[in-house]
């Protein structure tokens, strides 16, 4: 039986990975700062203690096969050192956590490695693993501490001193989502939302258990080690229906104003505040990816880990959708 240690188990990616594991009879240990209902009504072992604690992080990861690295700093307070500290010196501790018990290390990135101006491409192409990297705006804090914690990773398998590969995905979205989801549902709590260009353009989002899904599948692939795979498009769903279906979740008639994307260009200011609601602050560095997340289709492909992983999202947004927002309707 194949044993794993999970990060962030308490997070919505971490959480979806843990219940993956178990599903799949893994025998699971989860890292936590505190106790957890959720984890131990799943049946996941827990370990407390802090990423941050390179020997504590060890000590937790003996005797496993696999660890699944979920846990970030995605909207802390403390400018560049408190994403710093987390996101790179926790990924430091994991990869020494992985040298030390011989476990697999795959560590959850995100697409924000790719910076705000290489994401869209020329001719419509998509941005896949093999795009360059752009340049990062000194304040993208969560993109910069992504993209060098990865190229930690990264750097420690290609030295021969671990086993590891990575996943990327876009906004993430579920059941126990603390970041999404609850913003979205307080802007569509009075039951009209604006839209721009009528909402036809498909959504940077993918459904949790769709990304544990790709991640679990990447600790098996052999060939995926010193790799990176983008789990971004599992369903294509546009602005529209996206908000039809979480009014659906939410029990609430959502009437959507659309607005023409010329005005929301002239009224930009309106347009970065609202992605900054929605986002916290991750996609409002830049303008024009801040217009261009709302106006512009998902950019990003996932063929190479639906080539190389298997990868199939099961999880449809029909389904999830509703079941996130009623979740949230339910708990928050």
């Amino acid at each position: 039986m194949a044993r794993a240690l999970v990060t962030g188990a308490t997070g919505l990616v971490g959480s979806y990975i843990a219940e993956r594991l178990v599903h799949d009879g893994w025998t699971v240990r989860a890292l936590v700062r505190r106790a957890s209902p959720f984890l131990t009504e799943l049946g996941a072992a827990t370990v407390t203690g802090d990423v941050l604690d390179a020997d504590g992080f060890a000590r937790a990861a003996a005797g496993c096969d696999v660890i699944f690295h979920a846990a970030a700093a995605v909207t802390p307070r403390g400018g560049w050192e408190a994403y710093r500290r987390l996101n790179i010196d926790g990924t430091l501790a994991a990869i020494g956590a992985a040298e030390r018990s011989g476990a697999r290390l795959v560590q959850v990135s995100s697409v924000a490695v790719y910076g705000p101006e290489s994401r869209h491409r020329e001719a419509n192409q998509k941005t896949d693993e093999d795009t360059v990297f752009g340049p990062l705006p000194e304040r993208a804090y969560y993109a910069r501490s992504k993209r060098e914690s990865e190229q930690l990773v990264m750097q420690a398998h290609g030295e021969g001193r671990i086993w590891a590969t990575a996943v990327r995905p876009v906004v993430v979205y579920g059941r126990r989502d603390r970041q999404f989801v609850p913003r979205v549902a307080r802007l569509l709590r009075f039951g009209v939302a604006p839209i721009i260009g009528g909402g036809t353009s498909t959504f940077s989002i993918v459904h949790a258990a769709n990304v544990a899904d790709g991640t679990v599948r990447a600790a098996f692939v052999e060939g995926a080690g010193g790799r990176a795979y983008n789990l971004a498009n599992d369903f294509d769903v546009t602005v529209r229906r996206f908000l039809e279906l979480a009014g659906d979740g939410l029990g609430t008639r959502v009437r959507l104003v659309s607005i023409p994307a010329p005005m929301a260009r002239r009224g930009l200011a309106a347009v970065k505040a609202l992605v900054r609601t929605l986002t916290r602050g991750r996609l409002s560095v830049v303008s024009t990816a801040s217009l261009n997340w709302f106006t512009r289709d998902n950019p990003f492909s996932s063929e190479r880990a639906r080539r190389e992983l298997g990868w199939s999202a099961s999880v449809r947004p029909e389904d999830g959708i509703p079941d996130a927002f009623r979740w949230w309707a339910t708990h928050h």
